[in-house]
């Protein structure tokens, strides 16, 4: 009995991460710069990863095998942001900058203060 609850639970996990996987993708395509790219990528990706990790920790039934779920989603919830984040600054830094359509760029303004003091 709890293992059937257990069963579905974990497919209904699996899929709705699976989901968020695929508008991650679909954002990587479809979004207009690097950096609403990076942002469909990191965010979605965190989520649809984590839900699949999830999954596997609950369907598995075993201690050892979820607590390794478990710590793999700490992990990629810790590392994913900053790498991001890294990513988009280099970016930026390297001469890549945003659309036409971004109105606000604070980078640049932080950029600017910090050479002129």
């Amino acid at each position: 009995m709890i293992g059937d609850i257990a069963l579905c639970l974990g497919g209904a996990l699996l899929i709705l991460g699976a989901i968020f996987t695929l508008l991650a993708a679909v954002g990587v395509v479809r979004l207009p710069d690097l950096y609403t790219r990076m942002h469909a990528a990191s965010k979605a990706g965190v989520v649809g990863g984590g839900l699949v990790l999830l999954s596997v920790a609950i369907v598995s039934m075993d201690a050892a095998v979820a607590l390794r779920a478990i710590i793999g989603v700490i992990f990629v919830l810790l590392t994913t942001p900053v790498a991001a984040h890294l990513l988009a600054r280099a970016s930026y830094i390297a001469g890549y900058h945003a659309g036409e359509s971004t109105v606000r760029d604070d980078i640049k303004t932080r950029l600017e203060q910090n050479s002129g003091s």
